[in-house]
């Protein structure tokens, strides 16, 4: 076998073997793409994992954003930092399944995409500062939130597995809102209004432009966040539209994330919320293949999920590990990609106090090869005993016994979810969350003086601003000579025979959950004191600690 480096490349291969290209047809627009699409197709079938594959793609491809800026389940950091909340284990549970439901608003909002592909030693830093959650008089409604906000879409638009009974419409904070307000926002007016609720104005840094991400969400956001019902109006609920978070303190989400392999592509994230004391963390990884008519995603044997752990609080010791479910994209020979989620995500309470623990199963109803895919879940939250092992068999609703069943949920993790209490026949169904009316909230980044040369948006800087400008061959030049660098690297290590060192995160992640380096913990610091625009809270305990 060939002398392996630290970042997992066979070395030998890597230096000698040329990358598989698709040559650039020239033609930018959907069809010249779909062909080039088509054309890298027939390059990978039979592939065991395309995601192992060196592949280099020409720039017209790809979504003028990093990878590592793309992945970080942050899309709503706002239901990450209420999981510590409550003082109720199950309410906990329910947060961590608003969570999970919620980290990929992309695949919702947005289409498929294919960002930069990360190199070895690149680094992403970013940060949040959200309104909190705040909480209504009925202790079975979901949370209510106050950042990028629109109407739910009509309960037609996706259907449950049971019928819904019928229930009185009860007014959306964001119509309550405008109302308040007397004024709405629409995507077609001038994102300086917008920008009040993104997190830094004008000291952010975004993928794309100010106009397109950070300052004006709903206008484009660079491809990333379109709608996917293409609508050309979208009215936005911002901080201020909300009379009762007025001069509330906002909560602080930093996030920190590393590529510390090329080959395979793993990189290492880390999030926290220090005045909520929520931790995220975890390692990504995937393996893709093609299987039929669709492009099969599944988990790297280093990816093992979301770790949310509560350091403090009424959840202090709590570790929620998520799993990831199987994706699919779909469309592929149609040239109109949409993505599918099959088999199941698995929650898991673990630590805190002893006793029995609580465990969640969100599975996946396979798709009908007729009809419209309905994207459809259903699930229960049920008790378990961490002294025992029958459990873990427990991978789907059918096997988990009636007797430990406490809740159930169904509905279309595109649209709404509605849960109940099980074994009580009066209870009604409630909503847990309405995804609908969920826009991704913007990031906060430095901007690019005040970045490394290694750090995502400096590194890709000159791709990024040929792509905007629809200078697809300069951005190839650009690009390739990235990668060449990365190459060069390499073979300059091999000579010297040195390993690759993350400077973020320990080497050792084979357990699936990152640890901070002394540097790590320092960006994090770094982050958690950037440029305070609004009141934080408890931001000075944080620092102390």
């Amino acid at each position: 076998m060939p002398p392996v480096d630290n970042d997992g490349t066979h070395l030998d291969d890597d230096l000698i073997s040329q990358p598989i290209s698709v040559p650039d047809s020239g033609d930018v627009g959907e069809s010249g793409k779909l062909k080039m699409i088509m054309q890298l197709l027939k390059k990978v079938v039979g592939v065991k994992d395309i995601a192992s594959m060196r592949l280099s793609l020409p720039a017209s491809l790809l979504e003028p954003i990093p990878n590592l800026e793309y992945w970080h389940y942050l899309d709503r950091p706002d239901l990450l930092a209420a999981i510590n909340d409550s003082d109720d284990p199950f309410e906990r549970m329910l947060a961590a399944l608003r969570f999970a439901f919620s980290k990929d608003l992309k695949f919702i909002r947005g289409k498929v995409c294919k960002p930069y592909n990360s190199v070895l030693g690149e680094h992403f830093r970013s940060h949040w500062d959200v309104i909190p959650v705040s909480y209504p008089s009925n202790p079975t409604e979901p949370p209510i939130q106050h950042l990028y906000l629109v109407p739910p879409a009509a309960e037609s638009t996706y259907t449950s597995l049971a019928p819904t009974s019928a229930q009185t419409p009860r007014m959306s904070v964001s119509e309550t809102a405008s109302v308040a307000s007397g004024r709405s926002m629409t995507s077609g007016k001038s994102g300086s209004l917008v920008s009040k609720a993104a997190s830094t104005p004008g000291k952010s840094t975004p993928a794309t432009s100010p106009s397109l991400v950070e300052m004006n969400p709903d206008a484009d956001i660079s491809k990333l966040s379109l709608d996917d019902n293409d609508s050309s109006r979208v009215e936005l609920v911002e901080a201020n539209d909300v009379p009762e978070t007025a001069g509330k303190p906002r909560v602080r989400i930093t996030y920190l994330t590393e590529q510390v392999s090329h080959h395979p592509p793993v990189s290492a994230y880390y999030a926290s919320c220090p005045s909520r004391n929520v931790e995220l963390s975890g390692i990504d990884q995937i393996s893709a293949k093609v299987s039929g008519t669709t492009l099969r995603i599944v988990p790297g044997s280093l990816n093992k999920g979301l770790f949310v752990k509560l350091t403090g609080g009424a959840g202090a010791g709590e570790t929620y590990h998520i799993t990831h479910p199987i994706g699919s994209v779909n469309g592929i020979f149609r040239g109109s990609f949409y993505i599918t989620m099959g088999e199941a995500t698995i929650i898991t309470c673990t630590g805190g106090n002893g006793g029995e623990k609580l465990r969640a199963i969100i599975e996946y109803k396979e798709e009908s090869w007729l009809g419209k895919a309905q994207f459809l879940v259903e699930g229960v939250i049920h008790t378990y005993d961490p002294d025992e092992t029958q459990y873990k068999d427990w991978t789907r609703v059918k096997h988990v016994p009636r007797s430990c069943i406490l809740a159930t949920f169904d509905g279309s993790w595109k649209h709404k979810i509605r849960w109940k209490r099980a074994n009580t026949p009066t209870s009604d169904y409630a909503t847990l969350i309405d995804l609908s009316g969920l826009h991704i909230i913007p990031k906060s980044v430095r901007p690019l003086e005040k970045q490394l040369p290694n750090e995502s948006r400096k590194l890709w800087e000159n791709v990024t601003t040929r792509l905007l400008a629809k200078e697809y061959g300069e951005a190839t030049k650009h690009k390739l000579a990235i990668e060449q660098r990365q190459r060069d690297e390499a073979a300059e290590r091999k000579r010297r025979g040195n390993q690759f060192v993350p400077k973020y995160f320990e080497s050792d992640y084979e357990t699936g959950i990152p640890i901070l380096t002394a540097e790590g913990q320092k960006a994090l610091e770094e982050e958690l004191k950037e440029d305070i625009i609004y009141p934080l809270e408890s931001i000075d305990a944080a620092l102390s600690t």
